[in-house]
């Protein structure tokens, strides 16, 4: 277990990348609990803004519409469940529907540009541990400590494959995945690179626990900051 960090003067960012289905959430939740610091899903907020689309009956192809939807939305973390609206939404943001467009619509450069000003406004005087696509590069490119998670494509679609949260078939998710990359890799505006300062890991043959003992030790690494031991 590591202890608590000792408080400084400014408050410290893990920033965590990488490709869809390598364990970024998995491992930044459990790094986020052993260390007491806020996790943040960037993720969630793109997915929040394709189900409200999808809920208010907004044509997804329409990008003028979706960037009035997230220009719309109102963004909390209450009880570290996101809240959209008012609506607490973690329970409805990983449907194959929202999976089907959210790559599309989170690669609209305005709707990016909304979703970091509120990441980055909830993060304010806070510790957090924050994952997602251009997090390193993009929304926290001064992070104390930057991490690139990959794996292979076949080891990400087997993975989403074995969470059972979907209908979709192990092929059906490695398609998705190729779909994802590809939107990803290609964005005009936070596509999804590896900052020259990040700590790249395969995790293809690692389980969470040695992931995480790994970026843990990226942590210990970090300037002013006591981490303890386990």
């Amino acid at each position: 277990m590591i202890s608590r960090y000792q408080k400084r003067e400014e408050n410290m960012v893990l920033a965590i990348d990488g490709p869809a289905g390598v364990g970024k959430s998995t491992v930044s939740r459990r790094i986020a609990e052993k260390t007491g610091m806020f996790y943040l899903n960037s993720g969630n907020f793109y997915r929040a803004v394709t189900l409200s689309a999808l809920e208010k009956g907004v044509d997804p192809e329409d990008e003028k519409k979706i960037i009035e939807t997230a220009e719309q939305s109102s963004f909390e973390i209450k009880n570290k469940r996101l809240h959209l609206d008012g609506r607490d939404v973690e329970d409805l943001l990983h449907s194959d529907a929202v999976d089907e467009w959210v790559a599309q619509h989170s690669a609209i450069v305005p709707v990016r540009e909304i979703v970091n000003r509120n990441l980055r406004r909830i993060a304010r005087n806070m510790d957090i541990v924050v994952e997602g696509r251009d997090i390193t590069t993009v929304v926290f490119p001064d992070a104390d400590v930057k991490i690139y998670l990959d794996a292979s494509i076949e080891t990400r679609s087997d993975r989403r494959f074995r969470q059972g949260v979907s209908g979709l078939s192990r092929e059906e998710h490695l398609e998705r995945i190729k779909m994802r990359d590809s939107i990803d890799k290609n964005k005009p505006v936070g596509s999804l690179t590896i900052h020259k300062d990040a700590f790249y890991l395969d995790t293809s043959d690692l389980t969470i626990d040695e992931v995480c003992e790994k970026v843990s030790q990226k942590i210990r690494e970090a300037n002013n900051y006591n981490t303890g031991s386990y």
